[in-house]
């Protein structure tokens, strides 16, 4: 049996078919089907090579200009010369104007300068997010010790050809990991806040292994005045298991804000302290408010969607569930949309679809999107009548919100794994009312642009 042959460490090794023999353990192994001496090929790691392989030829194709429009005859000249023509209505002239702008983007990289010379580009990117105005991102870094770090990159440079931004970090740390990227419309609250001269603002943190936790951070962590006077933590609210959170825009649900907990929803007054309480038979995973009602939305494991109107008091045996939606899968990410008549919502099957909230119905699928079991965000971007989505592939897909084409995928700059997910931020106004339109991509270290002319 040579499995079992008992050679000397001077011995002369024979060749034997089927076999493989280990130095370290002096032993001879049997190969099975699909696997060699010392490269075991796995499933995993066939999908893995074929993957990086499209990754590197879109890569190859976009470095050399080739992927300019999504199919021939797709050019500015033409679409004019059709809908002067009236062969083109407007609906179709813009959705295919979009088309080729968004096809025609080009990567550039960005350099980040900082005050600090030893803090720019030291951490991973975990979470960016744009201010209502698009003149600066919160940002979410990685520590290498462990734990995340906040900071605010002024995004003026942008009109420059130099691409150049400035980042400020502020000097609180945590060793909690950053959970949950915070919806959209709450990061624009807080950054409104913070920008306006506010004294508080939102963020959800929490261990990976162990309960969550809402804390309210001081404006003042951001400012690039009077270092040594910023404080630190202004409040904290200690949740457990939190998922997810959402900060109220309407008057009449003013300074409140929603944790979504393990089979429960939680609101809470942060001036007052008052809590309310809604029992659920899933995790609550994603969470906006609308602005127009005193209206919560609320997506949960089990696929369901829900609202919740929290001027009412939570009684025993009575209904407090609004409008109900469903969906296969676990909900990762709702959008309400501006009119707050549809709803975005996006679950761990990959399926991204539009639900008009006045007959709870599903209006549109946007298709091409992978997920499997990651917490991944729906940016909408009305003006421009775009959806982007990262999914765990790391490719960031751009649909048409009118029709649900897909317009593009753009790969990352970097090879695809679980701690390089992209995070984007789309807007026509990038730097202010007169800055330059685009993506704006974090991946690992970098951040990247997309010019969108």
């Amino acid at each position: 049996d040579p499995s079992s042959s008992n050679l000397t460490q001077n011995s002369i090794v024979p060749e034997l078919p089927g076999f493989y023999y280990d130095s370290e353990k002096n032993r001879y192994f049997r190969l099975l089907p699909g696997h060699n001496n010392y490269n075991p090929l796995t499933k995993e790691s066939i999908q893995y090579k074929a993957m990086e392989c499209k990754r590197l030829r879109l890569l190859e194709e976009e470095e050399k200009q080739k992927k300019k429009t999504t199919r021939a005859g797709l050019n500015s000249s033409m679409l004019l010369q059709k809908r002067q023509l009236g062969l083109l209505s407007s609906t179709s002239y813009c959705r295919l104007v979009h088309e080729l702008k968004v096809n025609c983007m080009q990567r550039r990289k960005i350099e980040i300068h900082s005050p600090d010379s030893s803090v720019a580009g030291t951490n991973n990117f975990k979470i960016i997010v744009a201010d209502v105005a698009c003149e600066r991102i919160f940002t979410v870094n990685d520590v290498e010790h462990g734990g995340c770090k906040y900071g605010i990159i002024n995004l003026s440079g942008l009109g420059k050809e130099s691409l150049t931004v400035e980042m400020y970090d502020n000097l609180y740390f945590t060793n909690r990991k950053v959970l949950h990227s915070v919806p959209a419309s709450f990061s624009c609250c807080i950054l409104r806040m913070l920008f306006l001269g506010s004294h508080s603002k939102l963020c959800l943190m929490g261990i990976a292994e162990t309960p969550g936790c809402a804390s309210l951070l001081p404006a003042s962590l951001f400012s690039s005045t009077n270092p040594g006077d910023r404080p630190g933590m202004l409040c904290s609210f200690k949740i457990s298991t939190a998922w997810s959170c959402a900060w109220c825009l309407n008057p009449q649900a003013d300074n409140c804000f929603s944790t979504g907990l393990t089979r429960r929803v939680l609101v809470t007054n942060v001036v007052t302290g008052h809590r309310q309480t809604f029992g659920t038979s899933s995790d609550v995973l994603a969470q906006q408010f609308a602005t127009q009602t005193p209206m919560l939305y609320n997506g949960c494991r089990s696929g369901e969607i829900f609202s919740i109107d929290v001027r009412q008091r939570n009684r025993k045996g009575q209904s407090w569930k609004a409008i109900r939606l469903f969906h296969d899968s676990a909900v990762t990410s709702i959008r309400l949309l501006e009119a707050e008549h549809y709803l975005m919502a996006a679950d761990m099957a990959g399926k991204i679809k539009l639900w008009d909230l006045r007959t709870a119905k599903c209006v549109k699928q946007y298709k091409g999107h992978h997920n499997e079991y990651a917490l991944l965000p729906l940016h909408v971007n009305e003006e421009e009548g775009l959806l982007t989505a990262v999914g765990q592939d790391c490719y960031t897909r751009i649909w048409s919100l009118q029709d649900a084409q897909l317009l593009r995928t753009i790969p990352s700059p970097h090879p695809s794994s679980k701690d390089a997910i992209p995070s984007v931020v789309f807007s026509s106004r990038l730097g202010g009312s007169r800055g330059v339109p685009g993506l704006l991509m974090a991946v690992k270290q970098d951040l990247y642009h997309f010019s969108y002319n």
